[in-house]
């Protein structure tokens, strides 16, 4: 849970900063990676979210 919990961080470290980048220099890049970042952050989490689900579920059949 320690790590999910620092590459969460990291991940919005790494998206602040690159809107901070894209406001700095109004380059569309930095604002891509932004959103690129963001969108593979929310598939992992919702990945995971699910998969906890799924054993919540499952457990007590087992």
């Amino acid at each position: 849970m320690l790590l999910l919990r620092l590459l969460a961080v990291l991940a919005g470290i790494g998206i602040a900063g690159s809107v901070f980048a894209y406001f700095f220099t109004r380059d569309a890049r930095y604002l891509a990676l932004a959103w690129r970042l963001f969108r593979y952050t929310l598939i992992i989490a919702l990945v995971f979210f699910a998969l906890l689900i799924v054993e919540r579920v499952l457990v007590p059949f087992v």
